[in-house]
């Protein structure tokens, strides 16, 4: 298993909503500024999908990032299972001002672990830095 964590200062709503809301996926969820997401859906309920598309942004390579909910508990932790039935899932730490993000997850057999955990990492950051900069509530 990989983990990977932040702690972002920001209230617990706010990173919630921030995580789970399309419109903000598509502006966090990616490692290096040449990469994106260019659409994502999200049903945040066991058993609801997401599919979040990442692709680099010379259109040179590209996924999808999809999979089912197992266990949803607001504001504590989301489960997943990928298409592959890896398993992963985000655990949300509330201390008032600021949460503590951590993610686990299993790494894919074809990449290294280290790449994987470094680029989910980046993800992580970027999701710190764009909640922390935005002036939504």
């Amino acid at each position: 298993m990989i983990t990977v964590q932040n702690t972002i200062n920001a209230s617990i709503n706010k990173v919630w909503d921030f995580w789970i809301s399309p419109k903000h996926i598509q502006n966090w969820n990616y490692a290096f500024e040449e990469w994106h997401t260019p659409y994502a859906e999200n049903d945040l309920r066991v058993n609801g999908k997401f599919k979040y598309e990442m692709a680099a942004k010379d259109k040179s390579a590209g996924f999808d990032f999809e999979g089912e909910y197992t266990k949803v508990e607001k504001f504590k932790v989301i489960e997943y299972k990928l298409l592959d039935n890896r398993t992963g899932s985000v655990h949300f730490e509330d201390y008032g001002n600021k949460v503590k993000i951590t993610e686990v997850f299993e790494p894919i057999k074809s990449d290294s672990e280290n790449m994987q955990k470094n680029w989910c990492q980046a993800v992580i950051d970027n999701f710190k830095k764009y909640v922390e900069n935005s002036k939504e509530v």
